[in-house]
């Protein structure tokens, strides 16, 4: 049995993150890119748990080779069969959606459908700040007086029991799609479809990965079945579902759902549909981006995401859905102006929040979660924050804006730690007035003097989880390649058994040894370099936000005459007159 040092790789037992470095997969250096193509392909699905007998069905994932029937989820014929009978006797329906991107795509999903089938249905989006998370009962009743026969809640409604009971007594029907945790008991609903209720079968349970807008998309094909069914089409041509994949695999790429199986087959198929740029308004964000191309994965989380989620966080709730529901072309362009000026203003109010929260840090050191809280923070940049903290210092965090006499949280979990149980588990013992989420990410209600309780009641809770999920902190690397290697060819090589994402993770690439010829400070804190290998070869690489980190004052100060392996993402820089290949680092280790 090979000893523990030799299974690192390059002998990286300790990088400058702290990490120890080991192979994804097989070893795979490839020096300067020779065996590129179909065999870099086929070792990261199979690095991926990919079978080697189901590759050619993950390497161009289809919505044929992946989709479910979606009668196998509980419910989902019962709320087809209520919206086909609004549908065929034109009842008023309203689709109430969350405020983050998975809502706002799912409501126009399902606005747009809707409209295909010659119903204008209305949407209801909540105030974040003063209606919070969720549908409200209050809410609920008042658009059941105003006409409202049929109200379909997306991205929300599987914990409202009190909310829907109210909306039950005063006879309105509400129909559920979500897709986050649920209770044993469930609220009063005609139908409640979400691959997370605890009484799902199993192959519909394998599902729970789905974002909101994929269980919406489920929703939409067997809605149009049912309607076929009934001859709703024998005068009227059926809606083209493969137009919604826009708007699906952004809102499951943007709610960071985890992309294997059919969400990767969502978002594969969806950025097609996209390029295509038939969506008025979704054309629009894409030029507000400021994109020359069409649209990568990673630009619908950084690009597109953010600036949808702008208006739910900063500004007016109702702008993504207005903006990816329009047929508008010149309202489209203004909504989608608005929705960039507003995430500008989004970054500078997370920047002050951040940077409040990190001066609590030092005095949580020995925490095995983070519980950051602060009289004014703004509640629409929180769950950013608290993903900047975990990424920071690798432990679960939470940020509370505190207002007054109750605060609202957000927080974002790491891999192996349920923070979504333990939340709703602090709920159920008292120490939150509201709560819920998933494993990755939860938003909470707490009274402002139980603060310090939760923060030692997580910390006692999750303390197990948390030193499991961090003991012995590894570096997965894909493959390894000399500076020469590092080339256009490669990374498009390496897209071949894309899209990456959560649960699906891009390659990550070793390079060296290199010396680095120049590091220095771009932006405010992102460490930039310029590499030399000795291949006589070359490279750009940045490490974001990285400057103030024991990796980033290691490459600025202490790299000098040293060589170093550098490991992380490559991307294709195109500012130049020709593509390069450059390095988007994650990590380093001393070579020598």
């Amino acid at each position: 049995m090979a000893s523990q040092a030799l299974s690192h790789v390059f002998g990286v037992s300790q990088s400058l993150t702290g990490r120890a470095w080991r192979w994804r997969g097989g070893n795979m250096e490839l020096g300067n890119g020779q065996a590129l193509g179909d065999d870099i392909v086929r070792q990261l699905l199979l690095s991926r748990g990919v079978a080697p007998d189901d590759i050619e069905r993950h390497r161009r994932p289809t919505l044929r080779n992946f989709l479910p029937d979606p009668s196998l989820f509980r419910d989902m014929d019962a709320a087809a069969d209520r919206i086909a009978q609004a549908v065929i006797a034109g009842e008023t329906i309203t689709i109430y959606g969350d405020y983050d991107v998975d809502g706002a795509t799912s409501s126009a999903l399902l606005i747009r459908l809707l409209r295909d089938l010659g119903v204008e249905a209305g949407y209801y989006i909540p105030d974040r700040l003063l209606e919070g998370y969720g549908p409200s009962g209050e809410a609920l009743v008042r658009l059941g007086e105003q006409g409202s026969s049929l109200i379909v809640t997306v991205d929300c409604g599987a914990m409202a029991h009190e909310a829907l009971a109210m909306a039950h007594d005063a006879g309105i029907d509400v129909i559920v799609v979500d897709h986050h945790k649920c209770a044993a008991e469930l609220p009063k609903t005609v139908a409640l479809v979400n691959p997370n209720r605890l009484d799902e079968e199993d192959e519909a349970a394998s599902h729970g990965h789905l974002a909101a807008v994929g269980v919406a998309f489920l929703l939409a094909i067997a809605l149009v079945r049912t309607l076929r069914e009934r001859g709703y089409f024998e005068r009227r041509k059926e809606p083209d579902l493969l137009a919604l994949l826009d708007v699906v695999a952004l809102g499951t790429v943007a709610d960071v759902a985890a992309l294997h199986g059919l969400n990767r087959a969502f978002v594969a198929q969806g950025l097609k549909v996209m390029a295509r740029r038939e969506s008025i308004g979704m054309a629009a964000l894409i030029d507000a981006s400021r994109l020359k191309r069409a649209p990568a994965c990673s630009d619908l989380g950084f690009a597109l995401g953010p600036r949808i989620n702008a208006g739910g966080r900063v500004g007016e709730s109702t702008l993504g859905v207005r903006l990816l529901t329009t047929q508008d072309p010149e309202e489209a362009r203004e909504i989608a102006a608005q929705l960039s000026a507003l995430n500008e203003e989004r970054r500078a109010i997370e920047a002050e929040v951040q940077e409040a929260a990190e001066e609590q840090l030092a005095a949580q050191h020995n925490r095995a979660v983070h519980l950051l809280a602060g009289e004014g923070w703004h509640p629409g940049v929180i769950g950013i924050v608290a993903g900047r903290i975990k990424e920071k210092t690798g432990k679960p965090s939470l940020v509370v804006a505190l207002d007054g006499e109750t605060g609202k949280g957000s927080g974002r979990s790491i891999a192996g730690v349920d923070l979504g149980a333990a939340i709703i588990r602090a709920r159920d013992e008292g120490l939150l007035v509201a709560g819920g989420g998933h494993a990755m990410a939860a938003g909470l209600t707490v009274a402002s003097e139980r603060i310090e309780d939760l923060a030692e009641w997580l910390d006692t809770t999750l303390e197990a989880q948390v030193a499991r999920a961090s003991a012995g902190r590894e570096m997965a690397l894909d493959l390894a390649v000399a500076p020469g290697g590092l080339t256009p060819e490669l990374v498009e090589s390496l897209e071949g058994a894309g899209p990456y994402g959560v649960g699906w993770p891009g390659p990550r690439v070793a390079v060296g040894p290199v010396r680095l010829v120049k590091c220095d400070i771009v932006g405010t804190d992102h460490v930039r370099l310029i590499a030399a290998g000795d291949d006589g070869k070359s490279f750009k690489g940045i490490a974001f936000r990285a400057a103030e980190s024991d990796m980033g004052q290691a490459l600025l100060h202490g790299a000098r005459g040293r060589r170093l392996w550098l490991a992380g993402r490559v991307k294709i820089d195109d500012w130049g007159s020709r593509p390069q290949a450059e390095l988007h680092l994650e990590d380093a280790a001393w070579a020598d």
